[in-house]
């Protein structure tokens, strides 16, 4: 029995981690799939709204800490909504010089955007500490939560040893329900906005944008919108994984996590569908997590091992591309009504 629990608890945090994946590729999903942006700097919103949430929220410096600002130990919401503003405002700035670019010129624009951004948070003592990072971002209603696992636990000594390691897993439990529900939000609000006439006019620009500006749609504000709207939602998801990770540092955000897997994602999904964004975030990060199980068996060296997981990665994607190029779901044909194909 406490094997099995032990394996519960485990596919609960394999969930959380997976479910901010899944919102991380609905915005990209905005991006690319529905307006083709090819934006390959998701790390830079992801960044900046995981340490915005954390200033937000975070406590106030402590004695040993570089940074001089932040820690206004507001409410969870206002940093959730403080990520998503703040990641809108950078992403307007950001298209502004960036999105008269074509594709390929666009994508080089982002990374290096988004390295840029992963630097200057990474040295920005007075802002972020540093390398040292950002510590103790608080969980939402995580005192509460957990006093009173610990008052159930004290007041019934007894329980036996798999129901007690079942219980104080008990927020665990709570945050994945969270993460559900702010991820079943934002999927439907893209649903519908998708299927709207705004939806249209993106697929007609991600198409041709030239005939969609001949229709006479202002092709740069809509992109605009779009590029704005996925910063925020991949703010969200930043500030998603703050708080449950409860530090962050410049390294969280590297172009290999912060980029590259959620681009594998989408494309493994199937980019252009919302539920495709959603099942390749679980899908591929169940991949990701299921090979650590077997490294163990490997007589390599951990440098090896991390490398021939992201080989495993790559050639997942490559059969994907080549049996299966639009992804496991695909695209779906008709958008016009909501939840009808």
């Amino acid at each position: 029995m406490e094997n099995l629990v032990g394996i519960l608890n485990y596919l609960v945090f394999f969930a959380i981690t997976a479910g901010i994946y899944a919102v991380l590729c609905l915005g990209l999903n905005i991006h690319w799939g529905y307006t083709g942006l090819l934006n390959i700097g998701i790390a830079g919103f992801y960044a900046i709204g995981a340490y915005t949430s954390a200033l937000l929220s975070g406590p106030p410096p402590g004695a040993w800490d570089l940074r001089i600002v932040g820690g206004f130990e507001l409410p969870f919401v206002v940093g959730l909504f403080g990520a998503a503003v703040v990641s809108g405002i950078i992403a307007f700035l950001i298209g502004i010089p960036t999105l008269r670019l074509r594709e390929d010129y666009l994508a080089i624009a982002t990374i290096g955007i988004a390295e840029t951004i992963r630097l200057i948070l990474k040295n920005a003592a007075w802002l972020t500490n540093s390398v040292w990072g950002m510590k103790h971002i608080p969980s939402p209603l995580s005192g509460p939560i957990q006093s009173g696992i610990s008052g159930f636990l004290k007041e019934y000594p007894n329980t036996p040893q798999w129901l007690k390691s079942l219980i104080s897993n008990g927020y665990n439990w709570f945050y994945l329900i969270l993460i559900l529900a702010i991820l079943a939000l934002i999927y439907i609000a893209s649903e519908r906005i998708v299927r709207s006439p705004w939806g249209r006019v993106l697929r007609a620009i991600r198409e041709d944008e030239d005939m969609a500006a001949m229709s006479g749609k202002n092709v740069f504000w809509f992109k605009m919108q779009s590029l704005v709207l996925g910063a925020m939602i991949i703010g969200m998801g930043g500030s998603l994984y703050a708080h449950y990770a409860k530090f962050i540092d410049a390294n969280t955000f590297e172009p290999f996590y912060g980029t590259f897997l959620i681009w594998v994602m989408l494309i493994a999904g199937g980019s252009g569908n919302n539920k495709g964004a959603i099942l390749g975030a679980f899908v591929i990060w169940g991949i990701w997590a299921g090979t650590d199980f077997f490294s163990g068996y490997l007589a390599l060296s951990g440098t090896r091992v991390a490398s021939l997981r992201v080989i495993a990665i790559g050639i997942l994607l490559e059969l994907i591309l080549l049996y299966r190029p639009q992804g496991l779901l695909g695209e779906e044909k008709r958008v016009s009504k909501m939840m009808k194909d």
